[in-house]
């Protein structure tokens, strides 16, 4: 089974609870995974990214304090239907040559109570970085943690798909989908 280090900031929030110290996790790749869709041609078309890796910094204590940097594979993105994997790393959109990477960077994670938190980060793409700001949800299990969370990003903040035809065709609202299961290691 193949493992990375925790990739996703909001699972920073594993050691709640527990000792001053970070603890280490790892994400449990095969359970895991970052998605996309947006609404293009009448239709929903949904995409995921297969290469992404990260880093982490957390106190337990003070998860307002969390930081974390996901770096994604802009050209590692399979669309559904195949044929508009193509388009969707292409020049017109995100440009995976010259742009190869997506890079989250989590600035603070906010308890809201229970297994609920509010993420803050920002989300650069095409060398243009926005803020987001989005819920999560978090069960840790033992050594098992399993957290969701999902945003909404206006691809147009992104210099994505703006000119041409495409542009009215492709709707603007991409919305990103993360479900991740990390082991305390």
């Amino acid at each position: 089974m193949r493992r990375r280090t925790v990739l996703f900031g909001a699972l920073a929030a594993l050691g709640l609870g527990g000792s001053a110290a970070p603890e280490s996790w790892s994400v449990v790749r095969e359970a895991s995974t970052i998605e996309m869709s947006v609404r293009a041609f009448g239709g929903s078309h949904r995409g995921r990214f297969d290469d992404w890796r990260g880093d982490i910094v957390f106190d337990p204590d003070a998860p307002n304090r969390t930081s974390a940097t996901v770096m994604v594979q802009a050209g590692s993105l399979k669309m559904r239907p195949a044929a508009v994997t193509g388009r969707a790393v292409g020049p017109a959109f995100l440009d995976a040559r010259r742009y190869p990477v997506i890079q989250f960077q989590l600035r603070s994670l906010e308890p809201l109570g229970a297994e609920r938190y509010s993420a803050r980060a920002e989300v650069t793409m095409k060398g243009r970085t926005r803020p987001v700001i989005f819920p999560v949800d978090l069960r840790v299990t033992g050594d098992r943690a399993h957290l969701t969370g999902a945003f909404t990003l206006d691809r147009s903040d992104f210099g994505i798909g703006t000119t041409g035809a495409w542009n009215r065709m492709v709707g603007r609202e991409v919305t990103v989908r993360v479900a991740l299961q990390a082991r305390r290691t």
